[in-house]
């Protein structure tokens, strides 16, 4: 990896890139979501085919075992409540 061994300014600068464009990743999917919403699509259909799109792009891009290792941690994520989006705090 390119930025192993490299200053913090540049891992800093790295790391804003990379919220950066996940950022502006997730925009794209939630503009495409409404879209569909607003085409008739429910909303449990799109989000079982993003999915969908996004297991079989990580497998292509890093092979099964790899996204089986990741996936298996997602319950946990899940039950912290890390995808809760309007979660309240006690």
């Amino acid at each position: 990896m390119a930025l192993l061994g490299g200053d913090k300014k540049t891992m800093s600068s790295a790391s804003t890139d990379a919220s950066w464009h996940k950022k502006r990743a997730l925009r794209y999917i939630l503009d495409a979501w409404e879209e569909g919403l607003q085409d008739g699509l429910e909303s449990d259909a799109i989000a079982n085919a993003a999915l969908f799109a996004a297991l079989a792009d990580l497998v292509s891009s890093y092979g099964e075992d790899a996204v089986s290792k990741m996936t298996d941690e997602l319950s946990n994520r899940i039950d912290r409540g890390e995808f809760t989006l309007n979660r309240t705090l006690q």
